[in-house]
């Protein structure tokens, strides 16, 4: 992991392309270990392929037909698929001392995501019951997280310039015949570090507006 910290702040870590389950132990162990003077942390990376469950999805006979593997994940959400093209952004937030709430949360990762495709003039929106930014009807970013301890893990993960037909042996989200989209079908060519960069700043400017002053975000 590269690290970029101020202080007491919201440390930002860069780990690249990093396998799912590893990611997740790593988040959990951090979640478990961590007191109530630790700084936040955001980790930006990408996954090997891989199909993900939330704690109310459970694995069906087709998903495992197609040689990519499925964890059950203890996230929020339903099935989802990550593949490298794709940034992931995991946010390790504790909820309780920045004073913003698991909704709060949500709409914040959903923000980032919009101002993030604002800059590309790309209309990103909300979608009422169904977490996630979307593009017109089809879906470009997905939401699941978790709290422990008053702590959040997991994040969002944002489609950029990856393989998209993992998605169509599954029911994106938990609902059927949706269609998922990415970046690079806009024309926009940024590679995923400079997208994940961007995110990273957005996420760190919604964080420095939303958190309690004792946790707030100061960018590098």
């Amino acid at each position: 992991m590269t690290p970029t910290q101020s202080g007491h702040h919201p440390v930002v870590r860069h780990l690249g392309l990093t396998d799912y389950e590893t990611a997740w132990r790593e988040m959990q162990y951090f979640v478990e270990h961590r007191r109530d003077d630790t700084p936040d942390e955001i980790w930006l990376l990408q996954h090997p392929p891989v199909y993900t469950l939330g704690l109310n999805c459970r694995m069906s006979p087709r998903h495992k037909r197609r040689g990519i593997p499925v964890v059950q994940a203890d996230r929020g959400g339903q099935i989802t698929y990550h593949g490298p093209g794709q940034v992931i952004a995991y946010v390790m937030i504790d909820v309780r001392r920045g004073k913003i709430g698991v909704k709060g949360l949500v709409t914040l990762l959903e923000q980032a995501v919009i101002d993030l495709l604002a800059e590309y003039n790309i209309a990103g929106r909300r979608k009422s019951k169904a977490p996630g930014v979307y593009v017109s009807e089809d879906k470009i970013a997905a939401l699941g997280v978790r709290i422990r301890r008053g702590c959040s893990y997991h994040g969002l993960s944002l489609n950029v310039d990856m393989d998209l037909s993992p998605f169509g042996y599954i029911d994106p989200c938990g609902y059927e015949g949706l269609c998922v989209t990415q970046l690079s079908n806009f024309g926009i060519q940024d590679t995923a570090k400079t997208i994940e960069d961007r995110l990273s700043n957005r996420l760190l400017e919604l964080f420095n507006d939303s958190l309690s002053p004792t946790t707030k975000v100061i960018s590098q």
